[in-house]
């Protein structure tokens, strides 16, 4: 019977925080501080006192993003910097503008799951499974494509036109990163690159001045 003490102490334990875990939150919201730094868990709650209505709206999400750049691509962002009143609740928005021969490369969002819906034009979308299986789909106007939580993927635009995607994430703040722009932007020497990744150091270095990067 002593035996039993601790694992029914345990269970009791895990069933106390399930049930707290799944509670609301005490706060209605917590409304971002800008004037405090961000942090693991986001910016520090906006005393409720000086909480207005703007902090939970933005228009900028309206605007199209500049496409004047080496990948053909732009986007407008929702997120907690321009909506203070996103911070803690694990979503928030971006508009993607490709141009006809643009493309969102490969990349990342190591915190966040990402759900495209086409507003105008089409786009080849895909992604790739952690054992290395790739799915690969064209859509269009209305079609919805959802890439799962930190899995390299992409967007391609191989038409004529202009293609617009609204992006939701699971989080209020996703980070991205960029497989082109973490090697050759960076400054990881190009003898690392060349080990690694088994490209020609000539072609190596032409990304790193394609990229402005160094090493």
């Amino acid at each position: 019977m002593k035996m039993m003490i601790p694992i029914i102490i345990f269970m009791i334990s895990c069933l106390l925080f399930s049930f707290s875990s799944s509670q609301p939150s005490m706060f209605d919201f917590c409304v971002a501080d800008h004037t405090l730094p961000f942090g693991p868990a986001g910016y520090s709650c906006k005393n409720p006192l000086m909480v207005n209505v703007n902090d939970f709206s933005s228009s900028g999400i309206l605007n199209a993003p500049n496409t004047d750049n080496i990948y053909k691509a732009g986007l407008s962002t929702a997120f907690v910097d321009a909506i203070p009143g996103l911070n803690g609740l694990g979503i928030s928005l971006a508009r993607v503008d490709v141009q006809p021969g643009g493309v969102v490369p490969l990349h990342t969002h190591p915190d966040a799951t990402e759900v495209i819906t086409m507003l105008r034009g089409n786009l080849t979308v895909g992604f790739i499974s952690s054992n290395n299986t790739v799915y690969v789909k064209s859509i269009g106007t209305g079609d919805v494509f959802v890439i799962p939580r930190g899995l390299l993927h992409f967007q391609v635009n191989s038409g004529i036109n202009l293609s617009v995607e609204l992006s939701a994430f699971s989080s209020s703040n996703p980070n991205t990163q960029i497989v082109d722009e973490a090697l050759f932007k960076s400054n990881l020497a190009t003898k690392i690159i060349t080990a690694t990744t088994f490209i020609n150091p000539i072609e190596v270095l032409r990304l790193k001045l394609l990229f402005k990067g160094s090493g």
